[in-house]
C-alpha cells in the first residue's frame, strides 16, 4: 500500500463530523459528579433534540419507570450522570451512523443496530460478572466500529484485493490491513483521539478485535471485545466479515467468563437493544 493512499485515508479523520458544541459542554459538566442539576438542565434546553431524547429515554421501556416524567430536571435526576452521558453520545453517533456502509455489506441502519446491541451486551456482561468501574463501557461499545464510516469507501474501492487476501485462516480485519495499510479499529481509535475522548475508550476501540495484541490488558477492552463477538454470533451487524469470530480464550479466562454468562446476556440483548433503538428512531 502506497503511503500517499494511506495518507488519504488518514486525512478523512480531520473532516469527520465533530461532536457538537452543546454536547461537548454537557459531557464536560457530566464528568464532575458535583455539577448542579440546574446547570445540566440549562445546557440541555439549548439543544431541543437532546431535550426530546432525554424525555424519550426516561419514559422508555428500556428504563422502565412506573410513571411518566415530563420535567427535564426530574429526568436528569432520575437518569443520573452516567445515563445522560450515554444519551449524549448515542444521540450524536446515531446521526452519523445510520447510513449504509457498502464496503462492509451493511445496509442502512445495520451498523447502528449492531452498535446499540454491543453497548447493551457490554453493560449486560458487566452486570453479569459484577464488575465495577465500568461507567464508560456503554460508550466504548457504542463507538467500537465508528472507523467503518471512513474506511467503508476504501474497502469498496479495493474489495477484490481484500477478498483475495481474506481466507479461512485470515480474518477480514487482517486482510483490510494488508491491503489498505490500516483497519477500521485503528481508524476508529484515531477518531476518538480526534474527539479528545478518554484513553480507555480509545484503547477499547483500537483493540476490540484483537485484545491479545495490545501492550496491556484493560477490562473495558475485554468486555467490548466479548460483547462485539457475542452480537456477531447472534447475527446482529454481520456484513462481509461473516461469522468467523469467537471470544479470545485469554480474555475469557481473564474475565472468568462462563458459557452461562454469555447465554444469559444473549437472551436479554436483542429485546433491550430494540427498546433502546426505539428511543432514538424517528417519530
Amino acid at each position: 500500500m502506497k503511503s500517499d493512499y494511506l495518507d488519504k485515508i488518514m486525512s478523512k479523520i480531520d473532516t469527520f463530523p465533530s461532536i457538537p458544541g452543546s454536547a461537548v459542554k454537557l459531557l464536560a459538566l457530566l464528568e464532575n459528579s458535583e455539577t448542579p442539576v440546574g446547570e445540566i438542565e440549562a445546557v440541555l434546553r439549548i439543544d431541543p433534540g437532546l431535550t426530546a431524547n432525554v424525555l424519550k429515554l426516561t419514559n422508555s421501556a428500556y428504563i422502565g419507570l412506573p410513571t411518566k416524567v415530563g420535567s427535564i430536571k426530574r429526568a436528569v435526576m432520575l437518569l443520573g450522570m452516567n445515563k445522560i452521558k450515554q444519551l449524549v453520545m448515542t444521540s450524536f453517533v446515531g446521526a452519523v451512523m445510520d447510513g449504509a456502509i457498502p464496503g462492509y455489506d451493511l445496509p442502512a441502519g445495520e451498523l447502528w443496530r449492531h452498535s446499540i446491541a454491543v453497548s447493551v451486551a457490554a453493560e449486560g456482561l458487566s452486570r453479569e460478572l459484577k464488575l465495577t468501574g465500568t461507567d464508560d463501557i456503554f460508550t466504548a461499545a457504542l463507538l467500537h466500529d465508528v472507523g467503518k464510516l471512513i474506511l467503508g469507501q476504501f474497502i469498496q474501492e479495493d474489495l477484490a484485493a481484500i477478498d483475495a487476501a481474506a481466507g479461512t485462516d485470515v480474518s477480514f480485519e487482517i486482510a483490510e490491513k494488508q491491503v489498505l495499510g490500516t483497519d477500521h479499529a485503528e481508524i476508529g481509535a484515531r477518531i476518538l483521539s480526534h474527539w479528545s475522548l478518554p484513553d480507555d475508550l480509545v484503547h477499547a476501540v483500537q483493540w476490540h478485535h484483537d485484545p491479545d495484541a495490545a501492550a496491556e490488558s484493560r477490562r473495558t477492552t475485554d468486555i467490548v471485545h466479548v460483547a462485539n463477538v457475542l452480537c456477531l454470533m447472534m447475527g446482529i451487524g454481520v456484513g462481509r466479515e461473516g461469522l468467523q469470530y469467537e471470544p479470545s480464550p485469554t480474555v475469557t479466562r481473564r474475565l472468568g467468563l462462563k458459557p452461562f454468562h454469555l447465554e444469559h446476556v444473549a437472551s436479554q440483548t436483542l429485546q433491550l437493544a430494540e427498546e433502546l433503538s426505539d428511543v432514538f428512531s424517528a417519530d
